[in-house]
């Protein structure tokens, strides 16, 4: 049979393909219109931002940068991150009924969670990351049912995270970071079986322990909680996450033993545990062969390191510090191929260090600072050529500095110093390329001092050793270095003028050494120095007057040399806390500035210097001169003769003038005179209206006369004034009363406010970056009420007084108190001393609103020296020398480094504190 030609059917055909073919392009073409018209809506409502201005009526949404679409041409993706946008998201975005991926992170949006997005039926990956947003987030998040992706970190919201979330079946990423939740994380979130990912860290959650269903989300590779206020024991069952890459749970509290399984998961890489207060011994079994990071550090851990660590091929960190370790390093840790940092500081390990460490591997830091560790340091830690720091302070280590570090030109900071090292520096340590921080104070090493150093080196330690020789000219070289201490050394010749060239230099510390010659009479360039000490050396000379010109000089010590001559007159011109001159050769008169008991040992074992004060037990500088100015005998007593005879012949004229008229006017004034006094005294108004007469005046002035009252046969005096009498006093008279009487009490005054001017500069400044206390003349006027409480009740005037007032001021900026506001029955200072006494804890007493465990210890500080600057017994009180000390020790160094705990002691200075609590408790009782 033949085939049949049909032509016929093949035309229809190809014409209804033709036909056809363009009607998709047709609906495509509206739909594109559509949601370019939606787009440019959208845009016109988040306020134009200029970054997608690009967006128009002439383009197609699938060309603009920050749109994705489908395979259909649909709109399915919007990402707007990080374009400024300040609006609140508008409903309009939902009209793209294809979206599945809107990504807003990086803006300024404000407001509460968008619930406008529910209407968003196909979103799948959400990112509202990095914005404004406020508020709980809704128990009906889960309307948004479809999504797999949601990131909601670094906003502002609170509350609790919603049950409901566990809702969201779907989802695989869940990052609530760093927000502002004071509530809880559910428990129900382990029902979310498809979760990989889960981020909670840097948020306020009320404590609560890790939840035991954590363990049944199988699929989770990230479990992120730092800071998370997390407390009790890490559950056994977070070892059942076998898919568990990172397991951070850093910076919480923490407790009990690390579970064994944890180091038995096989995908872990990162392990975080550390800033807790975990304790017992490391697992010794260590099957977690993909390890890359391992970070126990600041724990209660203890034991020793386990040699499985040996095997973790793939190891690139190690950080085991701040623990309670014993025990050796395993030689195996030295093979490992990967590891770049190794820090094992403050723990109790001891032996030698692996000799091979460094020789395998690129090591970036070596940590092995407070052991006690012995031998020598490892050859090769700098083999990979990438090492940045070798930290071995405080242990028993021995022998030479290797001489390869000597060729290490990555070094940034070689800290060795309080070890057994001897011997003389490699040549290239000195001058290593990228080296800051050279600390080799505290050893035995020799040589002499090098003419280069590195270029960017500033701070060099190199005091206790036996380093010999003088300080090279090339010093001048030295030029970004801030900190120089050599004390205690062999260093010999004069100090050249080159070292004076140094701008930066702060710290200049060349004591007990052999120095002898003048020192340079021109200093170039020391305008940053505050501490200077060359005392015992054999320096002569005069003392250079250009020293006096240094402005930010606080600590002299040029004591225990051979200067002689005058102190310079340009010594007024310092300020400085710390001065000693002492056992030297120098005469003539101490500066005014120094002349006074704050400086009472600055300037002993002179035995040619004089002073105007007699409160330093020094001669007095005009004896002689008025000794020489005496006039003969003879005519001295002819002006006496004289002299009596006028006063004799004016008093008898004057006594028959005004007796008769004073007797009657005293018996007058004597009923309506009223004393009321604030101590016990040994005379009456009787005695003293006896004996205002014209006889015992001794001058008059605005408001009235002023006589001198004997008051006993011992011959005790008190001067009495006599406000002029008119019936009443008028307002202008009482002004000018108050005013005398303040004017007598106003050096007290003068004192207390300097000090607190002091006070506030210094707390500002230094110790509360941002304090809630501010000075005001209330607080002054309620401080000086309290001194002359304290004054009316010892009697004296001292400067035991001044440190009173001091230390009240203290205890207002630690607690947030005014004087007067102890109790209901006590003054601040009387509460305070019951608080220490009754042994409360002083955190319970400082001021809430800046109570912040960054500032805990400087805060505790200031109430110790508040307490003893108001110590019951004046003579139990502190100098202010010895104040000005501690709170000069609260600042930060010239690093910007908080001091530590020890450098803020105030232990020294309380003294009988922990016998008076005692005392205390007792009268209170």
């Amino acid at each position: 049979m033949s085939k049949l030609h049909i032509p016929f059917l093949r035309t229809p055909l190809l014409v209804c393909v033709l036909v056809l073919l363009p009607l998709p392009f047709k609906v495509i073409s509206q739909d594109a219109n559509t949601e370019r018209t939606i787009l440019l809506d959208l845009k016109k409502q988040l306020g134009n931002p200029p970054s997608i201005q690009s967006w128009n009526s002439s383009s197609l949404p699938c060309t603009w940068k920050e749109v994705t679409c489908g395979d259909d041409g649909s709109v399915t993706g919007l990402d707007l991150g990080n374009k400024d946008i300040t609006e609140t998201i508008p409903p309009t975005v939902c009209d793209l009924k294809h979206l599945t991926f809107l990504n807003m992170n990086f803006n300024y949006i404000p407001g509460g969670f968008p619930k406008v997005l529910y209407n968003c039926t196909k979103l799948q990956h959400l990112d509202l990351s990095q914005n404004y947003f406020v508020g709980p987030i809704p128990d009906d998040i889960d309307k948004l049912s479809g999504l797999t992706y949601i990131d909601l970190g670094a906003n502002n919201f609170t509350g609790n995270i919603p049950p409901q979330i566990a809702n969201l079946t779907g989802l695989r990423t869940l990052f609530l970071y760093q927000n502002q939740f004071n509530g809880t994380f559910p428990k129900e979130i382990s029902k979310l079986s498809n979760l990989e990912e889960l981020e909670l860290p840097f948020n306020n959650f009320v404590p609560s322990s890790i939840p035991v269903e954590f363990g049944q989300l199988k699929k989770l590779r990230l479990l992120w909680m730092t800071r998370a206020n997390l407390i009790g024991e890490i559950p056994e069952s977070l070892t059942s996450l076998s898919s568990l890459e990172t397991l951070d749970l850093a910076k919480n509290d923490l407790e009990g033993k690390i579970p064994d399984g944890l180091f038995s998961l096989k995908n872990l890489t990162n392990l975080y545990l550390f800033h807790n207060n975990l304790s017992g011994e490391i697992p010794q079994r260590v099957e977690t062969l993909n390890l890359v990071d391992v970070d126990l550090g600041m724990n209660q851990l203890n034991g020793s390191i386990p040699e499985d660590f040996g095997k973790l091929k793939k190891l690139q960190l190690l950080s085991l510090f701040d623990n309670h370790l014993s025990g050796e390093v395993p030689p195996s840790i030295g093979l490992l191929p990967a590891l770049k940092k190794f820090k094992v500081f403050n723990n109790s390990l001891s032996g030698a260090l692996p000799p091979i460490m460094g020789l395998h591997s690129e090591l970036e830091e070596f940590d092995v600072s407070t052991n006690q560790f012995s031998g020598q340091l490892p050859e090769n830690l700098c083999a990979g050529g990438v090492l940045l720091g070798v930290v071995a302070f405080e242990n028993n280590l021995s022998g030479p500095v290797p001489r390869s570090l000597g060729n290490c030109n990555s070094l940034l900071t070689i800290q060795l110093f309080s070890n057994n090292f001897s011997g003389e520096i490699p040549a290239g340590v000195w001058t290593a390329t990228n080296m800051t921080y050279l600390m080799l104070s505290g050893n035995s090493f020799s040589g002499g001092l090098p003419s280069k150093l590195a270029w960017n080196l500033s701070r060099l330690e190199l005091s206790n050793n036996k380093f010999s020789g003088p300080i090279p000219p090339g010093v001048s070289s030295w030029v970004n270095l801030v900190v120089f201490e050599a004390s205690n050394n062999l260093l010999s010749g004069e100090i050249p003028v080159e070292i004076t060239i140094l701008p930066h230099l702060s710290n200049l510390l060349l004591d007990g050494n052999q120095f002898s010659g003048q020192l340079p009479s021109k200093i170039i360039s020391w305008k940053s120095l505050t501490s200077l000490n060359l005392s015992r050396n054999a320096l002569s000379g005069q003392i250079p007057k250009e020293i006096g010109s240094l402005p930010d000089l606080l600590y002299l010590d040029l004591s225990r040399n051979h200067f002689s001559g005058e102190i310079p007159l340009e010594f007024d011109q310092l300020k400085p806390i710390f001065l000693n001159l002492s056992s030297n050769h120098l005469s003539g008169k101490i500066p005014d500035q120094f002349d006074n008991l704050a400086y009472d040992y600055s300037f002993l074992n002179n035995s040619n210097l004089c002073a105007v004060n007699p409160v330093l037990n020094f001669p007095h500088c005009y004896a002689k001169l008025r000794d020489s100015k005496k006039m003969p005998s003879k005519t001295l007593a002819l002006i006496l003769v004289l002299t009596v005879t006028i006063f004799l012949v004016t008093m008898i004229v004057t006594l028959f003038v005004v007796r008769d008229y004073q007797r009657k006017k005293a018996k007058r004034d004597l009923a309506a005179w009223k004393l009321t006094s604030f101590q016990r005294l040994n005379f009456t108004e009787a005695n003293i209206l006896a004996s205002l007469t014209e006889n015992n005046l001794i001058g008059s002035g605005g408001s009235g006369k002023v006589y001198r009252v004997a008051i006993n046969r011992a011959g005790d005096y008190v001067a009495v004034k006599r406000i002029w009498n008119n019936e009443k006093m008028d307002h202008n008279l009482e002004k000018e009363f108050s005013a005398e009487v303040l004017s007598v009490i106003w050096p007290l005054v003068r004192s207390f406010n300097n000090f607190t001017v002091l006070l506030s500069s210094i707390f500002t400044v230094h110790l509360i970056p941002t304090p809630n206390f501010e000075i005001t003349p209330h607080h002054f006027k309620l401080s000086f009420l309290f001194v002359m409480t304290e004054y009316a009740y010892t009697t004296r005037v001292n400067e035991k007084i001044d440190v009173y007032s001091f230390g009240v001021v203290l205890l207002e900026l630690a607690t947030g108190r005014e004087p007067n506001s102890g109790d209901e029955h006590t003054s601040l200072t009387d509460w305070a001393w019951q608080q220490f006494g009754h042994g409360k804890p002083i955190a319970d007493c400082l001021d809430p609103e800046i109570k912040e465990p960054c500032f805990l210890q400087e805060m505790t500080t200031v109430f110790n020296l508040g307490l003893i600057c108001t110590h019951p017994l004046p003579s139990t009180r502190p100098s202010m020398k010895d104040v000005l000390e501690i709170l000069r020790r609260g600042s930060p160094d010239s690093n910007g480094e908080r001091k530590t705990g020890a450098e803020l002691d105030v232990v020294p200075l309380l003294g009988t504190v922990t016998s008076l609590s005692a005392t205390t408790q007792h009268e209170t009782a």
